[in-house]
């Protein structure tokens, strides 16, 4: 069997409210972990709204985008999925500030994440978690405008 080289664009969101970030369990090849809710975008279609539609699939709520946090690039040479097939993988991560506008928390049937939940962010380390949380809430920091406003002199 053959290793199939793929990259994968996928847009994300960071959702905060109140100290808390909303995250989805994924149910990846090493186990559960959580992360941002977001995934992979389908041929064609806009980032942003792939991050829209993502969010609305692993937690039920509706979001509006507020601003493009970062664009990050992951490199998984042996990826072995559920099914035994192995990819070598590159992800392009596209990570967006949103907040709710809608909806209400559910999770996600038949998909690659099966929760969906709120966490105060004091408990996001010490959770089981992908990179991508840690590179997401990173970024939030860096280009919050309200911190960056109040950095001025």
């Amino acid at each position: 069997m053959s290793i199939r080289r793929v990259v994968r664009p996928a847009a994300y969101v960071v959702c905060e409210s109140e100290g808390r970030v909303l995250l989805a369990r994924w149910t990846g090849p090493r186990g559960p972990r959580w992360t941002l809710p977001g995934g992979g975008l389908e041929h064609g279609e806009d980032p942003r709204v792939a991050a829209v539609r993502e969010v609305e699939e692993e937690t039920g709520y509706t979001v509006e985008l507020d601003r493009l946090l970062t664009v990050d690039s992951v490199h998984l040479p042996l990826v072995t999925w559920g099914d035994g097939s192995e990819q070598d993988m590159q992800g392009i991560r596209i990570v967006y500030a949103a907040h709710v506008t809608g909806g209400a928390l559910r999770h996600e049937v038949d998909g690659t994440t099966d929760m969906a939940a709120w966490f105060d962010l004091a408990e996001v380390p010490d959770l089981p978690q992908v990179s991508l949380v840690a590179l997401g809430l990173a970024a939030a920091r860096a280009t919050d405008p309200a911190a960056e406003a109040a950095r001025l002199p």
